[in-house]
């Protein structure tokens, strides 16, 4: 008896460590139950429940979360299931993760041959598969993807370990070129955190490779390390490379510093490293808006820059409104950068300002009547303001049963009513691939429907830019948004343009950095905010409450306004990349608000602003019925 009691108490001790739930789930609770016990790593409960059935739109994720755990651990992985996912599921998104997944852990196990036979299918895959790839057939004979690799070597992320493995055997088989590699090395070098450079660098012959010493002594201190070189210093290739990389790197943070030492040092380097030094002075300068920028962009000469440099080249001689400068460098231009609808505009504002009437409504033409940032510009040069656009055409109702009867679509909206936002995410762009444009427009007012905006948005947007105005600029929450607004005097377009572009309105949305909410607030400002409005109860997990992120987000606005000469342009560029860096992108004279955009040094908000501009343009519009000018809300920036 004492024995038998023993047992039950062990029984009962089991017991009660199992959750009750994985004894008999069903239903929403089951799916839950297994992501969660993926999210922890539980295998014991995800072999459990991936055992039974149980009826519903999302079994399919069972299986597949439990495939997924047992990838990821150290005991061989069952094939036969794999498989049989894979065929049952086939041209899926969850076939298609579950394969990525696979063919990784076959890397790892180093069964080539395996990896091999289950290549095939992959939609799109990501630079580290595609390096898998070709060192699975260099480690079966096959050495011909290593050619493969090569010619396209210099755009492959190297981040993956199996990219740092090719990197290797393309070097030891001889098929990297030392123009090929001192090219990625300056890509590597122009960015703010480079990074694989001993990697990039591995592929040189030893005798024409800088010591790992030297690339230290560079990287720690480039200031340091041009102010030890000599005029001559120059022996070899690499002196040279190093030269120029340590001034590209004092540049980011003194541009002038960086050019009294080119001056002292650049009688060594040949013409074409002179000119490219010059490059790298005026693309720093440009970014810190210092008039010296177009003069040594002009001391390039010729020399081809990358389209990154080219475009910098343009924004200095903007911010001095050189238009004579700004001209040669967009006509310096590859075709295809020339082409796009930015340096359209601004090649058509140079003409104007030349006296090339005439050629300067040619290219405002192409560019005029297109709802975004350039075409609302074009269009305000030309005289015809942005009008009201008009009502979204309707669907007919067969096509929106069909697609609210899709088996794809109803399985992502069961995603998003379990608060699984990225699966949910992720079903609805793969159905959405091929589909036809009444298909997405009818998934769009589907997803309004349920209350999934950001969908609804982002897949209107990928129809037409000309129409559907209604689906893709919402107003939703506006019982909730407009009050705070007014309170606080913001113009209500400009308010929605920021909720727009922050977060297409998803409640709990989060930024990578931690910014929370519809009004996408950031903790330590949220905490700061409500201090200024005498919030005390105020507690971080409040961001996520519709009504305290928008009440806290628009007085942040304000209060952005308010320290920024109450210009939504400044306030916007504020908003995105704080207020003191908004007020130093200033000038010392009065600046056209566009030129003052395109000037920005961030691309993030650059973009961001130009953005939250032409949707309160067109917010405006929808709002008030009126027509809107891109040019007049741009207005003027006031001196710092």
């Amino acid at each position: 008896m004492k024995a038998a009691k023993g047992w039950v108490v062990v029984w009962l001790g089991v017991l009660c460590m199992t959750p009750v739930w994985a004894q008999t789930p069903t239903g929403d609770e089951r799916i839950l139950a297994a992501r969660e016990a993926l999210r922890t790593g539980d295998q014991a409960t995800l072999d459990q429940l991936a055992a039974g059935r149980s009826p519903h739109l999302l079994e399919r994720y069972v299986k597949y979360w439990h495939l997924q755990n047992q990838l990821a651990r150290q005991e061989p992985p069952d094939t036969a299931r794999i498989e049989a996912f894979l065929a049952r599921y086939a041209g899926s998104v969850l076939a298609d993760r579950l394969r990525g997944a696979w063919l990784s852990r076959l890397a790892k196990d180093g069964n080539w041959i395996g990896f091999i036979g289950a290549w095939g299918g992959l939609a799109s895959p990501t630079d580290g598969q595609r390096c898998q790839h070709w060192l699975a057939r260099e480690r079966i004979g096959d050495r011909s993807g290593l050619d493969e690799a090569a010619a396209v070597w210099t755009g492959l992320s190297l981040r993956a370990d199996a990219c740092e493995s090719l990197v290797g055997l393309l070097a030891a088989a001889g098929r990297l070129q030392p123009d090929d590699i001192w090219a990625r090395f300056r890509d590597e070098m122009a960015s703010r955190r480079p990074s694989d450079l001993e990697l990039i660098l591995s592929g040189l012959p030893a005798a024409e490779a800088p010591s790992t010493a030297e690339l230290k002594a560079m990287r720690k201190d480039p200031e340091r390390y041009l102010d030890n070189l000599r005029p001559g210093f120059a022996r070899r290739r690499a002196d040279s490379e190093l030269m120029l990389a340590a001034l590209g790197r004092l540049a980011i943070s003194d541009p002038k510093a960086a050019y009294a030492r080119f001056a002292r040092l650049n009688d060594a380097l040949s013409a074409e490293d002179r000119a490219f030094g010059y490059v790298l002075l005026g693309w720093r300068a440009a970014q810190d808006h210092l008039p010296e920028a177009v003069r040594w962009f002009r001391a390039a000469g010729k020399l081809q820059m990358p389209d990154e440099q080219r475009a910098w080249q343009v924004r200095a001689a903007l911010r001095q409104e050189d238009w004579k400068a700004v001209r040669e460098a967009i006509l310096a231009m590859s075709p295809e950068q020339r082409g796009e609808r930015a340096w359209t505009y601004w090649l058509a504002r140079a003409e104007q300002a030349l006296g090339e009437d005439e050629g300067a409504r040619h290219l405002l033409e192409r560019v005029a009547g297109h709802p975004d940032f350039y075409g609302m510009l074009a269009s305000d040069a030309l005289g015809r303001a942005f009008t009201p656009p008009p009502p979204d055409r309707p669907l007919t109702a067969e096509t929106q049963a069909g697609v609210a009867a899709d088996p794809d679509i109803r399985r992502a909206l069961a995603l998003f009513r379990l608060d699984l936002h990225a699966e949910g995410t992720r079903e609805w762009i793969w159905r959405l691939r091929d589909a036809d444009d009444a298909f997405r427009i009818a998934a769009a007012r589907l997803a309004l429907d349920e209350g999934i905006y950001d969908r609804a948005i982002n897949t209107a947007e990928a129809v037409d830019p000309q129409d559907n105005f209604g689906l893709r600029y919402l107003t939703p929450y506006r019982d909730l948004i407009e009050p705070h607004a007014r309170a606080q005097g913001l113009d209500l377009a400009w308010v929605y343009g920021v909720l727009r572009q922050e977060s297409r309105f998803v409640t709990r949305a989060a930024s990578p950095v931690g910014a929370q909410g519809l009004m996408q607030v950031m903790p330590a400002t949220g905490s700061w905010v409500a201090k200024k409005i005498g919030m005390t109860d105020y507690r971080r997990s409040r961001l996520q409450e519709p009504d305290t992120n928008v009440l806290l987000g628009t007085s942040y606005m304000r209060i952005v306004l308010d320290d920024l000469d109450d210009h939504p342009v400044l306030a916007a560029a504020g908003y995105n990349a704080g207020p003191g860096r908004a007020k130093r992108w200033r000038d010392e004279r009065m600046l056209e608000g566009a030129i003052y955009v395109e000037t920005i040094p961030f691309t993030e908000t650059r973009d961001y602003v130009k953005k939250v501009m032409a949707n309160a343009v067109i917010y405006a519009a929808l709002m008030d019925g009126q027509p809107q000018s891109l040019a007049a809300r741009l207005g003027r920036v006031a001196p710092r």
